[in-house]
């Protein structure tokens, strides 16, 4: 038999079949979503998520069928970012999806799905819990308390210094541990948690962008707007004028 590459192998798989692994590894969610949000595959582990018994009850629906606005609004605002700017979140920590307020975090990461011509047609995402992460029994539990400070309270200004002692490290050590565990400086981070912010706050209130600015940590209204065009590709203004048609009234 002639030789194969991997790549020509791979491109002669089914994407559903390779999808079906996940269902063998019980703490890992899976999903794969289209460029609407909508559910193309669950794996069991994500039905459990959303309260269906089968993948066949969430295919073709959205986050805003299974989860509270405010939720279902947070992970379309990561799942634009990710389809838009093509780069992937990484090893992300958050709170676990099955309740508001939950005191349980999974490791979330999503990708951008291609097609053939190189066209992102969606995202794959996956999340598995982080056991025991309040006691702090393994390398990424020790972030757990700055993780959930910023998304808790994205406009408070934390140094570097300061997030080193929440975790029991060294600036030095801190640094470097948590850009090897997600991927990018705590800086960087935070900044990102801010424009996520920024894009719900956008979509369901009028406050002007230079307000917002403000009430998110940023330096000004120009801050504000050359952060947000390096992680979105546009600027609030454009973002806001996409997701909220005009005439629209936003609670």
């Amino acid at each position: 038999m002639a030789a194969i590459s991997p790549q020509a192998f791979l491109r002669r798989v089914r994407g559903v079949e390779l999808a079906r692994l996940f269902d063998l590894m019980p703490d890992m969610s899976f999903f794969i979503k289209d460029r609407q949000g909508r559910f193309m595959a669950m794996n069991r582990r994500g039905c459990d998520y959303c309260g269906v018994k089968h993948e066949k009850d969430a295919i073709g629906k959205t986050d805003e069928d299974f989860f509270p606005h405010s939720r279902a609004a947070e992970y379309h605002a990561d799942d634009e970012i990710v389809m838009r700017t093509g780069t992937p979140i990484v090893n992300r920590l958050e709170s676990a999806p099955e309740a508001e307020g939950s005191p349980r975090l999974v490791m979330s990461s999503k990708i951008p799905l291609r097609d053939a011509e190189g066209n992102i047609i969606g995202i794959a995402g996956f999340s598995r819990q982080v056991e025991q992460v309040r006691s702090r029994s393994s390398g990424e539990a020790r972030f757990a308390k700055v993780i959930e400070q910023m998304h808790q309270h994205p406009d408070e200004a934390l140094s570097s210094a300061a997030m080193a002692r929440m975790c029991g490290l060294s600036q030095s050590q801190f640094d470097r541990s948590f850009r090897r565990v997600f991927g990018s400086s705590a800086r960087q981070y935070l900044l990102r948690v801010r424009v996520e912010a920024g894009c719900r706050r956008l979509a369901e209130t009028e406050e002007t962008v230079a307000a917002l600015a403000v009430e998110l940590g940023f330096f000004d209204h120009a801050h504000f707007t050359r952060c947000f065009r390096r992680i979105m590709g546009l600027t609030p203004a454009e973002y806001r004028e996409q997701r909220v048609p005009k005439g629209t009234k936003r609670g």
